[in-house]
Parts: C-alpha cells; structure tokens; sequence
C-alpha cells in the first residue's frame, strides 16, 4: 500500500501571507488540524496546526486576523511523496513525532495529508488489527473512532 492510497486529498493551504484567521477558518470548515502553507509559487514552505494558532493568539495577545501565518507556522518540515511507501510515511512520523505529514509533488506543492488518524483508521477497516478483546486492540479501536470525520455518521 502507497501513502496516496490513505492521504487526505486535496488539503487546504494557505498563502504564507494570509492570517491566523484564515487557517482557523479553514480548519473549522474542513475538519482538520492542520493547513500546509504554501509559497508564492505553489511550493510547501511551512505548516500550522491549530496548536500554534493557539499558542500565537496567546503570546501575541492580537487578534488572528492582525497576526501572520509567517510568523509563527513551523518551518522544519517533513514530507512524503504519493507512491512512498506506508511503511516509510510511517517511520517518518515515528522518527520525528509527528501526527501528519503533507504530502508532495515532485515540485513540492502539497496534494495531500496523511495522518495517524487516516492510518489507525485503515487499520480497523482491513480488520490487520488484534484480536478483539486485546488492550491495543481496544487502543486502536478508540483512536479510530474518535479520528472519524465531523461529516460521517455515527
């Protein structure tokens, strides 16, 4: 199995010289975490999550609409590309203690998330979990649950 085969896709991005507010609007509207930020030319320069909106609202003091996603979106990346394998997306994350990673062109514009949620969901759907009962069985099973969309039924 490929990353483009469980990554979220099209992501939302944002221009790096949009706001925090923009971000918050799109990850309410979208049901994410996170927003790729994206330069002048398309290409992935940064990430926000709703954690640094937080945390700029907080320690700025302004307004998100006064406050720059430049200014504080995190800029060392990490990203995967569509046919990576699951395993390889999977070390990255473990390797730098990440919930997502964006996904990429060979130009590096970003096409995609992939997420522990998009994982431990698939992991439930092809039944390659434990057996039922099992403490990390029920571990998964919770963090599935509870990665489901807004949108999806309950």
């Amino acid at each position: 199995m490929r990353v483009k085969d469980l990554m979220t896709q099209p992501p939302c991005t944002c221009n790096i010289h949009h706001t925090a507010s923009d971000a918050a609007k799109l990850m309410w509207e979208h049901d994410c975490g996170i927003i790729p930020v994206v330069d002048n030319d398309g290409r992935l320069a940064g990430v926000v999550t709703d954690r640094d909106i937080c945390m700029a609202a907080y320690f700025q003091g302004r307004p998100l609409t006064e406050i720059a996603i430049e200014a504080f979106m995190t800029r060392e990346l990490s990203s995967c590309h569509a046919d990576d394998s699951l395993p390889h997306a999977q070390q990255l994350m473990t390797d730098r203690q990440i919930h997502r990673v964006p996904v990429v062109d060979q130009q590096g514009a970003p096409i995609g998330i992939l997420s522990l949620s998009d994982l431990a969901r698939e992991v439930v759907r092809s039944g390659n979990g434990k057996h039922a009962g099992d403490p990390s069985d029920t571990l998964l099973h919770t963090v599935a649950a509870i990665s489901r969309p807004r949108w999806e039924a309950r």
